[in-house]
């Protein structure tokens, strides 16, 4: 969406009020969680839907319990 938008890291950090290392921590699909108040922040800066950034990936670790 990012590029889509032609939007910097660095400026949707300054647009949503979250550090560069912590957008980069989202952007690389290396987090845990997210919270609703960031999630609203990024579809009103990118102007977009909460679909068109997350993607449900099973984790086979629980579904094997």
């Amino acid at each position: 969406m990012m590029a889509e938008r032609k939007m910097s890291l660095n400026r949707l950090s300054e647009i949503v009020g979250i550090t560069p290392a912590n957008l980069s921590i989202l952007k690389n699909e290396n987090g845990k969680a997210i919270r609703f108040t960031t999630l609203n922040a990024l579809c009103k800066a990118l102007q977009c839907q909460p679909g068109d950034l997350l993607e449900y990936i099973e984790d086979h670790e629980q579904s094997a319990e």
